[in-house]
């Protein structure tokens, strides 16, 4: 074989290979062009999540359209301060408002004195022996025994041998350690501390509370 003929052969045998090499070479298709996907957010966690719980003790209608959560001591001097007006939001709402009441224990005796109040529930006297306390609070605020809260207990019409035994019940610990754990959970620095509809009452001061429900109240009437 001549050169030139040596040459045609390599010349054709390289066009081949090229000419089958642009036949079976299938270019990869482009990748989609990134998107900025946005996930939506986690819906805020609400103050109402730690508000009100099954063994909160209320006085109002269950299905009022609004909730005064109060965040309460027994020993707190404000909370007795505060709790004549407080019922007389309740007398002027009847219908609409009621009081949810969760326990903060930052006093001296206070968790006795609570665990009286739930004692009290199971002989359906909560509400007198609340009064009752509240009313003769000076008498045992700095007492660690309390004695003058269990006096005034037992006047509102309290078996307190039985009530005694009722306080120091599984359920009474669920629903202080409960209730603690909300108070943490909110932050909850102070007593008395009022929630409205899930709202904070900012200005404290109990004009400032009856004015938060009326509009509360109003919105539901809209």
């Amino acid at each position: 074989m001549n050169r030139r003929t040596l040459v045609l052969t390599i010349s054709i045998l390289v066009l081949a290979i090229f000419g089958a090499a642009v036949v079976w070479y299938q270019p990869a298709p482009n990748p989609p062009a990134q998107t900025s996907t946005t996930l939506p957010a986690e819906p805020p966690v609400r103050a109402t999540a730690n508000l009100v719980r099954f063994h909160s003790p209320a006085f109002g209608k269950a299905n009022a359209p609004v909730t005064i959560v109060e965040f309460f001591d027994p020993s707190c001097e404000a909370c007795r301060a505060f709790y004549p007006y407080v019922k007389k939001i309740l007398t002027e709402h009847p219908e609409d408002v009621r009081l949810v009441l969760r326990y903060t224990l930052l006093h001296q005796g206070s968790e006795e004195v609570a665990r009286l109040l739930e004692a009290s529930r199971k002989q359906n006297r909560y509400q007198q022996v609340l009064e009752a306390v509240l009313e003769a609070q000076p008498g045992w605020h700095d007492d660690p025994q309390v004695a003058k809260a269990w006096e005034a207990a037992q006047e509102a019409g309290l078996d307190l041998d039985k009530a005694r035994s009722d306080m120091q019940s599984a359920g009474v610990d669920a629903a202080l350690t409960v209730d603690m754990q909300d108070v943490k959970a909110l932050g909850v620095q102070g007593t008395p501390t009022f929630f409205v509809n899930g709202q904070s009452l900012n200005e404290f001061s109990p004009q400032a509370l009856r004015q938060l429900v009326r509009d509360e109240v109003a919105k539901t009437k809209e």
